[in-house]
């Protein structure tokens, strides 16, 4: 194995343990932030494996996030939730590769809709049972290790934080 790739899988884990500490956050203004520096991780890390598909869907999960961390009503608005999922679908027409481009664009546009109900059971129930296999898909298919973890710790955080928190007085 390369040095290349090993700094390429580098890049991913540090995303995969910024992603895990986002579902550790309370309120969903800092899980988005956090999750924010967790993408542009991610965002490198696809590129350089040549994953074109998810690179670019993780470059609007950045978007995605900044606007839900954001104090603008508009950023936080159904328009703009309707916005990025049309650009997710036009990511995929622009970078398609095979069948399993469809895999991350469709996580995230399932992602976007859970994420603008700011419901944290939406969220993490979002996450759980679309977002996150979906991209374990798609991880093995182009090699990402740092991916595949990374989804396997956020299902485990996401259910870390159900029981820590309690299902019911999750907002």
């Amino acid at each position: 194995m390369s040095m290349r790739l090993l700094w390429i899988q580098a890049v991913g884990f540090l995303g995969t343990v910024l992603f895990f500490l986002s579902y550790q956050c309370r309120s969903s203004q800092k899980l988005f932030r956090v999750q924010f520096v967790s993408y542009l991780c991610y965002t490198v890390h696809l590129l350089l494996l040549g994953a074109v598909t998810g690179g670019i869907s993780y470059v609007l999960n950045t978007v995605r996030s900044l606007c839900l961390s954001s104090t603008s009503r508009f950023l936080k608005s159904k328009w703009v939730c309707g916005l990025l999922c049309v650009l997710q679908v036009a990511a995929l027409a622009c970078t398609w590769s095979g069948w399993w481009s469809v895999l991350p664009v469709a996580a995230n546009i399932a992602a976007t809709i859970g994420g603008y109900t700011y419901r944290a059971r939406t969220i993490r129930m979002v996450g759980l049972c679309v977002n996150s296999p979906l991209w374990i898909a798609y991880d093995i298919v182009v090699g990402s290790w740092a991916g595949i973890l990374d989804e396997a710790v956020s299902m485990a955080s996401m259910l870390l934080s159900i029981v820590r928190y309690d299902w019911k007085n999750l907002q």
